[in-house]
């Protein structure tokens, strides 16, 4: 799925924008080689690095010192980074929370403490001027770190008046882990990466991310899937004792936890 706002032309840039990555340091290799083969030559990471997954130091040599990549600080990495007691996940069920908590317990205690003081450090968003428009990258919205920009929870009304309290023109997003794009008037457009660390409640084993590319008066966005070895990860996940609710997510492409907090809609595209 592919959406363009401006004019095209000549591609002038190629970006990539992703978030999520949850501690899957196998899906975050094939994103970032994905992304790269496709002539990215900027990426971003619109943060949550921990959580969900399995070995969270192995995602940090990813991360760490590319000159091509910028990384910004989601919810759970200011968490971690501050050592928090929980991931500030924004949700409000006793299930979403017990097993966040789990995961949450895990990644604080499997996280170098080199690693938390650059979580801590990191920037909370980013501007850039791509194709013409005023471009904001932030986690959950730009008004609130770990607030849930759900597609269908989001009228036009609300999204454009985000980007004018926000002063921009487009806005990339993250932090629900299920990704969507919107096309406004005035050739304004609303960005849900999804998530690269775990699929996206439909069925697939595949992960999310979005292709930018940019013209002299306008830029295209593309919502691309990338398969990796979900296998691997979920025997990993095993090893490390993480619930098998985590691990049938990975195996199926659906959501066996974090569902209280999802709307109707996204939640009825899966089987739980």
């Amino acid at each position: 799925m592919s959406v363009l706002v401006g004019e095209s032309g000549d591609v002038l840039a190629t970006y990539a924008v992703f978030g999520g990555v949850y501690n899957n340091h196998i899906s975050l290799e094939a994103t970032l080689a994905d992304a790269r083969a496709r002539g990215a030559t900027e990426l971003y990471c619109l943060g949550d690095m921990g959580g969900f997954g399995p070995s969270p130091d192995e995602v940090f040599p990813h991360l760490r010192g590319a000159p091509d990549l910028f990384v910004m600080q989601g919810n759970y990495d200011h968490s971690i980074g501050n050592r928090l007691e929980d991931c500030a996940c924004g949700y409000t069920d006793p299930r979403d929370n017990h097993f966040a908590q789990i995961s949450y317990d895990y990644t604080a205690a499997h996280t170098s403490e080199s690693n938390k003081d650059w979580l801590r450090d990191l920037p909370t968003e980013f501007r850039r001027g791509w194709g013409g428009r005023r471009v904001l990258c932030a986690h959950g919205s730009p008004r609130k770190v770990n607030e849930f920009m759900w597609e269908s929870m989001c009228p036009d009304g609300f999204l454009g008046w985000a980007l004018d309290a926000h002063d921009a023109d487009v806005l990339f997003v993250t932090h629900t882990g299920v990704p969507w794009v919107r096309a406004l008037d005035g050739d304004r457009l609303v960005v849900n990466v999804g998530a690269i660390g775990r699929p996206a409640n439909n069925g697939l084993t595949t992960v999310d991310y979005a292709l930018v590319r940019v013209f002299a008066s306008g830029l295209e966005v593309e919502l691309l899937p990338v398969a990796y070895d979900h296998e691997r990860l979920a025997q990993e996940m095993r090893d490390e004792g993480l619930p098998e609710e985590f691990v049938e997510t990975i195996l199926t492409g659906y959501w066996t936890t974090c569902l209280e907090i999802m709307p109707g809609q996204e939640r009825s595209r899966g089987v739980y």
